[in-house]
């Protein structure tokens, strides 16, 4: 089977042998109330309370939307206004730490007998996607299309992030003890867990691990990027398509990350939520590239700090991968739940855009085969039809456009103007 287009990066995996570090406890950490796609919550903690590890302290009546737990145990000493680097506002908990990280009392394993049981557990657990997108997880767990294939998202694709990939090598039994859960809970017959082949020790185990089990393939990927995007994965795991407006579960498919369904198998049986995040922490500026483990809430700045980093010479800081990544306007901005990586480097390379000189790179390298130079074209002019005929709403802003364009134009943020001028059903 045909592969998707894409494009070949230098893998930059420097940590990729990094055993993962536990980060201490910080003095205090902030804690967003929206780290999810969906409804933010309201805290339901007030200043002065005492917290603990796992506590829920914030919570939404909204069906898409998610709870919020205390990665500390401490004294809530304020509650704030918090801006994201996307400009959205929502409150955030500041917690004062007391280093005990004592366990909430209502921690314990949640009942899983039922597949209604299992989606409320999920929900409780505050789970969202860990590969960056921040879905929902109960939401996905629970689509109106019959579901006959799970794909196990183990690509990281991106440069420079490992995160991932120490799951998959620290905790293998947790991934397939997470495949095999959900595989019972939602009654679906098979499951791919799809690596790329820059991860050949991460291969090999699972190949192993899963040699008797026939309802679990082991997919290698070939290492190019987007490799792990939704759409890319689903076709270069199965062949099948995800139709424009149409979500994976409409073709039969459920896609979750690798470190998600880790921590599914861990949840149910610990009862222990989301509130702690696996980073690579990695660039030029950075003296001691690592991959830690990091409660929720603990601010950029600590991390960096963490791993030896020059604060001084920083020119640039990316939330994520250098393809997907969100520019970091703040470095006291606090780790989430979709924080997997902190890039810092002491120089960028800010380059000057120039006329389009219809070389057709773009189209060769998009995934989905879209036109981007159009777009660009049809978005200048506002001509909301041709961007419909041109598809714009299937661009998922990989930044494969944008990285071989010669003339250096910006066509990935191009599409993604493009798309706020069609209207949303």
């Amino acid at each position: 089977m045909k592969k998707l287009n894409g494009i070949k990066l230098k893998h930059r995996k420097n940590t990729e042998n990094s055993a993962t570090v536990e980060f201490p406890v910080p003095a205090k950490v902030r804690i967003p109330m929206s780290m999810h796609m969906g409804a933010p919550c309201d805290p339901i903690v007030k200043v002065g309370d005492e917290v603990r590890v796992g506590q829920k302290i914030g919570e939404s009546g909204a069906a898409f939307s998610v709870p919020v737990h205390s990665s500390v145990s401490g004294v809530v000493k304020a509650i704030t206004d918090y801006r994201n680097a996307m400009g959205a506002v929502c409150k955030a908990v500041e917690i004062e730490t007391d280093g005990k990280q004592e366990l909430s009392g209502d921690i314990k394993p949640p009942p899983c007998a039922t597949k209604e049981d299992f989606i409320k557990a999920v929900r409780e657990s505050g789970a969202v996607g860990l590969g960056g997108a921040g879905f929902p997880t109960h939401i996905k767990m629970n689509p109106k299309a019959e579901i006959d294939t799970l794909i196990i998202n183990g690509a990281e694709c991106e440069p420079y992030i490992t995160a991932d990939y120490r799951e998959m090598i620290e905790h293998p039994q947790d991934v397939i003890g997470g495949i095999d859960l959900v595989k019972k809970k939602l009654g679906i017959k098979q499951a791919k867990l799809a690596i790329e082949a820059n991860k050949p020790e991460a291969i090999k185990n699972f190949t192993e691990m899963a040699a008797n089990d026939d309802t679990i393939d082991i997919v290698t990927l070939p290492s190019s990027y987007p490799q792990g995007a939704e759409k890319v994965i689903i076709y270069n795991s199965t062949g099948r398509i995800v139709n424009e407006g149409t979500l994976p579960a409409d073709a039969g498919v459920i896609v979750m990350n690798v470190s998600t369904a880790a921590f599914l198998y861990r949840y149910c049986n610990s009862g222990i939520p989301l509130v702690s995040r696996r980073m690579t922490v990695d660039g030029n500026a950075v003296g001691e590239p690592k991959n830690v483990s990091v409660p929720i809430g603990t601010s950029f700045h600590d991390v960096l700090d963490f791993c030896k980093t020059d604060i001084d010479a920083l020119k640039k800081v990316i939330a994520g991968g250098p393809m997907m990544g969100m520019s970091v306007p703040d470095i006291d901005m606090p780790v989430v739940k979709t924080s997997n990586a902190l890039l810092a480097f002491k120089s960028y390379d800010e380059r000057k855009t120039s006329s389009c000189i219809r070389c057709g790179r773009c189209v060769d390298v998009c995934p989905l085969g879209l036109m981007p130079a159009e777009i660009d074209k049809a978005y200048r002019i506002k001509d909301i039809d041709d961007l419909k005929k041109l598809k714009v709403m299937l661009c998922m802003n990989c930044g494969s456009c944008t990285y071989v364009c010669p003339a250096n134009r910006k066509l990935a943020e191009t599409n993604q103007l493009a798309k706020s001028l069609i209207p949303r059903k």
